[in-house]
C-alpha cells in the first residue's frame, strides 16, 4: 500500500511539476504559480473530497480559459500585478460559486452542459491550447495574442523565414516524439503504465542538461530562466474586494469555475463507476469550491480535476485521496530545493509535454458515436468545437451552452407523440411508426403524449392532435370507411400537467365535441388524475370515460368493432 501511494505520488509529480509550469504559461502567469496550484489545493481536497481517485491541479482547459479571458481585461505584459490580482480575484470567485452550488445543491446546474457539448468544447480547446504551443515549439518571439486558428497560423507562417529557430525545433519535435512513443507503450501494455507517466520528467532532465552543456539559449533557444523558490506566500491582500475589476474577476470566476466544475465531476463520475462506489456530487463541489478559496489566498489559481494525473492513481492502485498529499509533499520539495534547476529549461520542452498531454482531450471516437446517436447532439459537438477554434474559448463555451439550451426547450416544447395501434392477437397498443404490423381499431383514434403537459408544450400537443384526427378523418373519407367516433388519449407517460395543459385538455374536449368526437383518458398517473378531479375536468370529460388501460377504453368505447378487428 505504501509502495503504491509512493508510485501515485512520484508518477503524477514527474508529470505535474513540468505540466503546471507550462500550464501556468496558457494562464499568462509566471511559472511558480502554476507549481503553487499544485501545493495546497491538493491538500485541502484530500482533507474534503469524497473521490478516491482524482488528482488536483492545474489544467489546460482552465488553464486556457482563465488566460483568454483575464487577458480581455487586463494586458498580462504591461500589467502583471494587476493581472495577476485580477487572477486571484477569478480563483476566488471560483471558489464561492463551487461551493454555494454545492451548499445550496444546485449541481443539477453543470448538467445543463450536455455530454456532446462537452466532447466538442475539450476538442476544440486542446487544438487551440496546441496550437499556442507552437511559440514554444519553434521558437517564435513575436507572436499573437489571439487564440483562434487564423490569427495563430497567421503568425506563425509570417514569422517563418524569420522567427523560427531551427534548435527549439529540433529539441520540441525529438521529445514530442519520445513522448508519443511512451504513451503508445503505455496503452499496448498496461502493466507500463508507469512508463508515460516519467516521460516528461526524463525529457525535461535530458533537454534542460542538453541546454546547459551546449549553451543553446545564446543560439536563441528560449528557456525558463527563473522561477521563484519557496512555498506559496499569502496573497489575501491582492484579491479585488472593491473597485473595477471586483465585477470582473466575479464573472470570469463564475466562468471558470463551473467549466472547472464540470471537468472535476466528469472525471470522479467516470473513475467512481469503474472502481463502484458512490460520489457525493454535493460534497466535491464543497471540497472544490474549499481548495480555490483558500488556493487564491495562497497565490494559486483555479486548480480542479486532472484525468491524465487521476488515470495515473487509478492504474497504480490508489484506494484512497492520499496520493493527493504525496504529491503536494513532492510539490513541497520542489520549491524548496529544486526550482533553480528548471533555469535552462528550454520552453520547447514544456510545449512539447502540453502537447501530448492535450491530444487525448481529442475524442474522435465519441464524436462518431454522437453521429450515429443523435445528428442534433453532433450539431452541439461541432457548434463548440469550431466555436473554439474559430473565435474563441468562451465563444465557444457559449455555442455549447446555447445549443444545449436549445436541445431542452426544443424537447420541452415539441414532446413527441404517437398513434397506437393493436398488435395482432394481442391486448397491446403499439406505435405504429414502430410496430408496422400494429393496427388501427375502426373509429377508434390512440394518441399517446410522451411528456408531461406544461404551459410550454399544451398549446402544441392539442394542436397536433387535431392535425393528426384532421388527416385521419380525410384519409377514412377518402376510403369511404367509418368516421372518429373516439380519440382515446393514452397518458402514462405524462408525469405531471399544470393549469395551462388542464385548460388544453377543456378546450380539446370542446374541439372534439363540435365534431361528435368522445374524448377518453387512459391510464392518466396520480399527480394528473389527482389535478383533472381538481379541476373538475374528470366531470366535463365523464367518470366512465377515465380508464385503466388503453384496452379497457377500447372494449369500452367500441366493443363490437374490437372483436370484428
Amino acid at each position: 500500500m505504501s509502495f503504491s501511494i509512493f508510485m501515485v505520488g512520484s508518477n503524477d509529480c514527474s508529470q505535474l511539476e513540468n505540466q503546471d509550469i507550462g500550464y501556468s504559461k496558457l494562464a499568462n502567469l509566471a511559472p511558480q504559480y502554476g507549481l503553487y496550484s499544485s501545493f495546497v489545493p491538493p491538500l485541502i481536497y484530500a482533507i474534503m473530497g469524497s473521490s478516491r481517485d482524482i488528482a488536483i491541479g492545474p489544467v489546460a482547459v482552465v488553464s486556457l480559459l482563465l488566460g483568454t479571458l483575464l487577458q480581455n481585461e487586463i494586458d498580462p505584459t504591461k500589467n502583471p500585478e494587476d493581472y495577476r490580482r485580477l487572477a486571484f480575484t477569478a480563483t476566488f470567485f471560483a471558489g464561492i460559486t463551487q461551493a454555494t452550488l454545492g451548499i445550496l445543491r444546485m449541481g443539477f446546474l453543470i448538467d445543463f452542459l450536455s455530454h456532446a457539448a462537452i466532447v466538442g468544447f475539450m476538442g476544440g480547446a486542446a487544438i487551440t491550447i496546441a496550437l499556442q504551443q507552437l511559440k514554444g515549439f519553434l521558437g517564435i518571439r513575436k507572436f499573437t495574442k489571439k487564440a483562434d486558428i487564423v490569427s495563430v497560423m497567421q503568425s506563425v507562417f509570417q514569422s517563418a523565414h524569420h522567427g523560427w529557430n531551427w534548435q527549439t525545433m529540433v529539441i520540441g519535435a525529438s521529445f514530442l516524439t519520445f513522448l508519443l512513443f511512451a504513451k503508445y507503450i503505455g496503452k499496448k501494455k498496461k502493466n507500463l503504465f508507469w512508463v508515460p507517466a516519467i516521460a516528461p520528467l526524463i525529457s525535461v532532465i535530458l533537454s534542460t542538461f542538453f541546454v546547459y552543456i551546449t549553451h543553446a539559449e545564446k543560439n536563441g533557444v528560449e528557456i525558463v530562466r527563473h522561477i521563484e523558490k519557496g512555498i506559496n506566500p499569502p496573497s489575501v491582500n491582492e484579491i479585488f474586494f472593491t473597485g473595477d475589476y471586483l465585477a470582473k474577476g466575479f464573472k470570469i470566476g463564475v466562468v471558470a469555475g463551473m467549466i472547472a466544475l464540470t471537468e472535476a465531476i466528469a472525471i470522479g463520475r467516470t473513475f467512481a463507476t469503474m472502481k463502484d462506489y458512490q460520489l457525493d456530487g454535493n460534497k466535491e463541489m464543497v471540497a472544490l469550491g474549499t481548495m480555490n478559496i483558500v488556493g487564491s489566498m495562497t497565490s494559486c489559481y483555479v486548480s480542479t480535476g486532472s484525468f491524465s494525473r487521476s488515470a495515473v492513481n487509478y492504474m497504480a492502485g490508489c484506494q484512497t485521496a492520499v496520493s493527493n498529499i504525496v504529491m503536494s509533499c513532492v510539490v513541497f520539495l520542489t520549491l524548496q530545493f529544486i526550482t533553480p534547476l528548471f533555469k535552462y529549461t528550454p520552453n520547447a520542452i514544456l510545449a512539447a509535454i502540453i502537447i501530448s498531454a492535450v491530444i487525448n482531450l481529442i475524442d474522435f471516437q465519441a464524436a462518431i458515436l454522437i453521429w450515429k446517436i443523435d445528428k442534433f447532439d453532433f450539431v452541439a459537438c461541432m457548434g463548440a468545437f469550431f466555436g473554439v477554434i474559430f473565435v474563441s474559448v468562451e465563444i465557444g463555451l457559449l455555442i455549447a451552452v446555447s445549443i444545449s439550451f436549445a436541445k431542452i426547450l426544443l424537447q420541452v416544447t415539441r414532446p413527441r407523440t404517437a398513434i397506437l395501434g393493436k398488435i395482432p392477437n394481442t391486448t397491446v397498443y403499439r406505435n405504429i411508426q414502430q410496430y408496422p404490423e400494429a393496427t388501427k381499431v375502426p373509429g377508434v383514434m390512440i394518441v399517446r403524449v410522451d411528456s408531461a403537459i406544461y404551459f410550454s408544450n399544451s398549446n402544441y400537443i392539442k394542436e397536433r392532435i387535431l392535425r393528426w384526427l384532421a388527416d385521419e378523418e380525410e384519409l377514412l373519407k377518402e376510403a369511404y370507411l367509418p368516421s372518429i367516433e373516439f380519440l382515446i388519449v393514452e397518458m402514462s407517460p405524462v408525469t405531471d400537467i399544470d393549469t395551462s395543459g388542464i385548460h388544453a385538455l377543456e378546450e380539446l374536449h370542446s374541439s372534439l365535441r363540435k365534431r361528435d368526437i368522445q374524448l377518453v383518458l387512459a391510464n392518466p398517473g396520480p399527480v394528473v388524475i389527482d389535478k383533472i378531479h381538481a379541476s373538475h375536468v374528470a366531470n366535463l370529460i365523464g367518470e366512465d370515460r377515465i380508464f385503466l388501460t388503453v384496452a379497457e377504453a377500447v372494449s369500452s368505447c367500441s366493443p363490437k368493432l374490437v372483436e370484428e378487428a
